[in-house]
């Protein structure tokens, strides 16, 4: 009887996939024919390396012509560590055009999961550019015209915020992956709900998060009630047979975080951050007024709003998207990114 269901399952799995490749292949929106002036111009902030969902995002970023990456910006813990994971992954992907920074150094206790990896990529002779003068570079060259997307803790925007607030409000938007308004971590929406929950980009950096939601600059919030996005077996599977230089790359990274972390899932939080600037409509928002409290609670309070923040997003729709935009973007040759 096992071995009858083993089968079944495989059979069922098989089908799964090449449905997914059908869509993909023949069902997938045309590939876009837009240019650098249609493109927005990002700054994408990140704490890559510990947990999984930012190398995915990063992933996304750097595979839509609906982008230019003009830059990213390692944030929180060991930001150098993490620069060189983000040059190894550009290197690898065939976009090392694009140039990385690091923000201030700070104490984590979260474990670096994919720090091996990392590591087999050498530092750049003269050091790492500063992310804080990088991303106000860039602002005051295209002002009014730079999303700055953090999925990180907000250490980087804080500094930003702090040296320069002038140049920062002039920023097109800022969106994140953070917060907890209605639904906290592992509510999927099947059992009923436990309530917001601290979230760990904001925790981590309350008083960055603070000055944020307080700076005025159009802020889009992607919260824990929009982006517990599970990368299941059957969607790995997809997409870890597509030997693109992304996916390989994204694989390497999967082995390691899987294997420092012991949970077969990744949740890809981040990636709706980076889904919902390409397309909004994949992440619908509201606007709000948010109040952050010492305990890192974003709460909904009564006032003039001061975030748009999106409570519902479609799971199926979501990855549907991600991998006819990765898939499609993942082939570049090193050399060919227009970034």
């Amino acid at each position: 009887m096992r071995i009858g269901l083993d089968k079944k399952n495989a059979v069922l799995q098989h089908l799964a996939i090449v449905l997914v490749l059908i869509v993909f292949n023949c069902c997938a929106p045309a590939q876009t024919t837009d240019t650098l002036n249609d493109a927005q111009k990002v700054i994408f902030d990140t704490d890559i390396g510990d947990d999984l969902d930012d190398a995915f995002a990063l992933a996304l970023a750097v595979s839509t012509p609906k982008l230019q990456v003009v830059g990213i910006t390692a944030a929180w813990g060991d930001t150098e560590l993490r620069a060189r994971l983000v040059a190894r992954f550009l290197d690898q992907t065939g976009h090392k055009g694009i140039p990385i920074a690091i923000g201030p150094k700070t104490a984590s206790k979260s474990p670096f999961t994919q720090s091996r990896w990392a590591e087999q990529f050498s530092q750049p002779a003269g050091g790492w550019a500063d992310g804080v003068d990088l991303i106000l570079h860039a602002i005051r060259q295209s002002p009014g015209q730079i999303t700055l997307i953090s999925v990180s803790p907000l250490s980087n925007v804080g500094a930003l915020i702090d040296k320069d607030p002038a140049t920062f409000r002039l920023l097109k938007q800022v969106v994140i992956m953070g917060g907890s308004i209605r639904r906290g971590y592992g509510d999927l929406g099947y059992t009923p709900n436990h309530g917001p929950d601290p979230e760990y980009n904001i925790l981590l950096d309350i008083p960055s998060a603070k000055k944020l939601f307080a700076s005025g600059v159009p802020i889009y919030v992607m919260p824990l009630d929009s982006t517990q996005l599970k990368l299941d077996e059957v969607k790995r599977g997809v997409l870890f047979s597509q030997g693109t230089r992304a996916t390989d790359a994204l694989m390497q990274l999967y082995a390691q975080w899987t294997q420092s972390t012991q949970n077969p899932t990744p949740t890809l939080f981040d990636a709706m951050a980076v889904a919902a600037t390409i397309d909004p409509r994949l992440c619908p928002t509201q606007p709000m007024r948010i109040d952050i409290d010492d305990k890192g609670f974003t709460r909904e309070v009564e006032g003039k709003p001061n975030a748009h923040v999106c409570l519902q997003s479609n799971s199926d729709q979501f990855f549907q998207f991600y991998f006819a935009t990765v898939l499609r973007g993942g082939v570049a040759e090193e050399g060919s990114h227009t970034n």
